[in-house]
Order: C-alpha cells, then structure tokens, then sequence
C-alpha cells in the first residue's frame, strides 16, 4: 500500500508539473471546476436520490406482496376443551323427509320423558311441571369433555399475500408526477449549480487575464521609462536638460516600478482564486490561453428576451413549481372519492380445523375487495382543497411576477452590454490614436522638438488607453456573460 500510495503521488505530482507547463484555456478552467466543486457534485446526488424516489414512486402501480409466519407456544395449550364438564344431548329422530327432528313440545307428537308416580312430567328438581320446556327426556347422547378438548401447545401460521390497489382517486399518479417534478427540479437545480460553477470560474478567468495583460502593460511601460531614462540620464549629463525634468523621469520610473510590483502580486493572487476554483494548488503557475481580439455579438431583440428567459433554470423550476401545485390540488380532490383494495391471501396453519381438528398443515386462499367511501368530515376536506388552490394561485402569480423581473432584468443586462460594445469600440480607438500620439512624440523628442515633460505626457496617456481597453475587453467578455446568464443560455457542455 505505501508503494502504491507513492506511486499515486509521483502521477499526480508528473500531472501537475505537465499541466503547470502548458497554456490554460478557458474550457479547461471550467472543466476542472465542474470536477471540483462540491455544490455542482452535491446537487448531483440530489438528483440522482430524486432519480431512485421517482422510482420507487412508480412502483406503488404494481402489487405489495409479504410473506409472514409465526410460531407460538402455549403453556397451558393441552388444557384447552369447549366444555368445563361432560354433557348430554336429547335424541331427536328422522322424519319422513330426512330432516332431523328434535321436539319437546307434547302437541308436534309424542315424547319419552321422565315422570312421577302418577305419570306427570317432572323437572330436574323433581318437581311436576306442565311447562314441557322443563321436562326432562329419557333418551339423551352423552358427551364427554375430552371429546371437546385440544392440544394447541404448538401453533404454526404461515401465509402469502398480495395488495393491490385498484382505485385510490388518483392519488398514486398524482404522487409520481409529483416525484418526477421533483426529479425535474433536482436536474434543473443541479444545472444551475453548474451554471454558476461555470460564471465563477469566467469571472476568474477574466480577472486573471486581465490582471495578466495589466502586468505585461506595466511591464512594458517600466522598459519604456527606462529607456526613457537613460536617454534623459545621458541629455542630463550633456546639460541638455535640466535637473527638474531628469528627475521628472526617475520618479515616473519608481511609480512604474512600484505599479509593475502591484500588478505582480495582483496577478498571483488572481491565479490562486482561480487555482482554489478549479481544484489545483494555490501555487501552480502558468499561463492562460484567450483571444487577443474578442468576437462583437449582434444585438438581441426585446422578442428574443421573451423567448429566452423561459429557458432560465429558476424560470424553469417555477414552472415545475406549479406543476407541483396542480398535483397537490388533484391529491387534495382525490380525497373525496372512494378507495378501492385487492387482497389474495394463501394463509396455511397447525393446527388446522377443515376436519376437524388435525394436527397437520393445511391451507386455503383467501381473496377479496376492499372499499372505502368517505362521508362525512365536518368539511375539513374541502377546505385542504380550497388551501391547495390557493397555493396554486400563490405559485402561478409567483412565477407571472418572476418572469416579468428576470424579463426586466435582462433588458437591464442587454443595456449593459450594449454599453460595452461602444466602449470597447471607443476604447480600441483612442488606443490607436494613443499609440499614434507616442510614436510622434518620441520621434519629436529623439528631434529635440519635444520636451520631456510632453514625451512622459504622452507615454502616460498611452498606458492610461491601453488600459482602458484592457478594461473594455474584459467587461465586453463579462457583460456578455451575464446577458447569457440572464437570458438562460448558458447550458452544461461538460456532462460525464
């Protein structure tokens, strides 16, 4: 295991120093941060757990069937008998028609009972009595209490059934369109997590390529000066120029020096945002791989921002919020119709009584229909369906006023980038007519034309251009990100 362990750390440490050395692009950050962040992976086993709900959901259409036994053990079992003590049975007879007669009653025929001396029927206290209920019959079936009694010291039930519901008002698929909603939301929720994994990482992306083009700018400005400089420097020491303006220059170096130290630090704590982001080191160094002249998009027309918010993932989920509303109203109305239940049952026992009482097993099947009807509820039903209603209300006037600000706020996104596509384009101008005014200014000045104090005017005038197109060209990227945002079309390419 510690070879192996080794041998993981020697890969990855190869992977990183591979990766460190090669040009990131934009699709790479992202597809390393979707790998990496723990919300995006998080929503994914939500949607993965609504997936297995949605399942099970669908498996109540199908039958429950269980299997149950038991065993039970009676300490007195062997004592059990239907009688406390033995008994007697009057004989009846068998009529003419075969049916079983039994009469104590001296009007319906002739009866054998006991009497006294004088031949007067006698009850069981010996007393004479005319109440023929009393008399007691000579011919009696004797049965003794054993004949009654059982052994039920061991019990053995066992059996198998099934139930199926037949009609429950719709409850059932009321609850797996329900289930599947809310498969349906995990999944959008789970999209617009990446979404937003997605917008971080062009935001540090941007930031990071910004603060990269700032520092090669100062760079840049810094060997301007210094050349600057020494040519002052060498003017100053000919006695050219003044003092004044020679150490006009050397302060503008030092800023350019203290700007260029600024725009290194900047830049290395932007790389290491974008590094905790897309999962890799802090310290991992590299370059980043973009566009040096970004594409202008066309505008989008106020009927293309109608069109495209509903394909936002919240206005998606409150669409399927209202759905879930609707289920919950056919829930609420199911609960005044009749529920309908099939049962089979195959139930086996010892012991058995289908004759007499056998110690043996045997079993029989048992099927039926079970029906409930609701009747009355003191209205509590009805008012469970009117607050369903309402919240459905709730829901559709909460999505009518969530399309219409998100509608709103992408008017308010296409404005912004509408104001970056001129700035850009203003931006893109006045840096040439910056990089023009620098070129003749140093040509006037190597002519002797032009003082120092205009040469720096228009070197700062430059970088200020260069920097403000810088600035233009990313908020251009950025603005034209967050119009793709609000208009719902940025989609997850980098599913596994």
């Amino acid at each position: 295991m510690k070879n192996k362990g080794q041998i993981f750390f020697l890969l990855t440490l190869f992977a990183v120093s591979f990766l460190a050395a090669q040009d990131l692009t934009l699709d790479s950050c992202r597809s390393m941060a979707l790998r990496h962040n723990k919300a995006s992976l998080i929503s994914e086993e939500t949607l993965k757990a609504a997936q297995a709900t949605r399942r099970a959901a669908f498996t109540q259409f199908f039958p429950n069937v269980n299997a149950v036994g038991t065993y039970m053990y009676n300490t007195r079992g062997d004592e059990m008998s239907l009688m406390g003590e033995d008994g007697v049975l009057p004989v009846g007879r068998l009529d003419s028609d075969g049916k079983f007669t039994y009469n104590l009653d001296p009007t319906k025929g002739d009866v054998d009972v006991y009497t006294d001396q004088y031949g007067r029927p006698i009850n069981s206290k010996g007393e004479v009595t005319t109440d023929y209920k009393e008399w007691i019959p000579k011919h009696v079936a004797y049965l003794p209490k054993d004949a009654m009694s059982f052994d039920m010291t061991h019990i053995f039930v066992a059996g198998i059934g099934f139930t199926q519901p037949v009609f429950m008002g719709g409850k059932i698929l009321e609850l797996y369109k329900m289930s599947k909603v809310a498969e349906n939301i995990a999944q959008i929720k789970h999209e617009n997590d990446v979404i937003n994994v997605l917008i971080e990482v062009d935001e540090a992306y941007w930031r990071v390529v910004s603060l990269q083009k700032k520092k090669e700018l100062a760079s840049e400005y810094n060997n301007l000066l210094r050349k600057t400089y020494n040519d002052v420097e060498q003017m100053f020491e000919e006695g050219v120029i003044t003092k004044s303006d020679f150490l006009k220059v050397k302060v503008k170096l030092n800023e350019s020096e203290m700007t260029l130290t600024k725009a290194e630090n900047g830049l290395k704590l932007a790389k290491m945002y974008l590094n905790q982001v897309c999962g890799m080191d802090f310290n991992y160094d590299y370059t980043l791989s973009y566009e040096e002249n970004p594409v202008v998009w066309d505008l989008v027309s106020n009927d293309s921002i109608r069109g495209d918010i509903s394909q936002r993932p919240e206005a998606l989920m409150l669409e399927q919020s209202v759905s879930l509303a609707k289920s919950e109203v056919n829930i609420a109305r199911s609960r005044f119709m009749p529920n309908i239940v099939a049962q089979g049952n195959y139930i086996v026992s010892n012991p058995s009584l289908f004759n007499g009482f056998d110690k043996s097993f045997k079993g029989s099947f048992i099927i039926g229909l079970g029906v409930t009807v609701p009747i009355f509820h003191f209205g509590e039903r009805i008012h469970t369906l009117n607050a369903a209603k309402h919240n459905l209300r709730i829901a559709e006037l909460t999505r009518d006023e969530a399309m219409e600000k998100m509608e709103l706020q992408a008017n308010m996104k296409q404005n912004s980038r509408n104001e970056a596509v001129k700035q850009n384009v203003m931006a893109t101008n006045n840096m040439e007519h910056a990089q023009e005014n620098l070129r003749q200014a140093q040509i006037g000045f190597e002519e002797g034309v032009i003082s120092t104090s205009d040469l720096m005017g228009a070197q700062t005038a430059w970088v200020s251009a260069k920097s403000e197109m810088i600035d233009a060209t990313i908020n251009l990227m950025l603005t034209d990100l967050y119009l793709n945002q609000s208009l719902g079309r940025i989609k997850n390419t980098y599913k596994n």
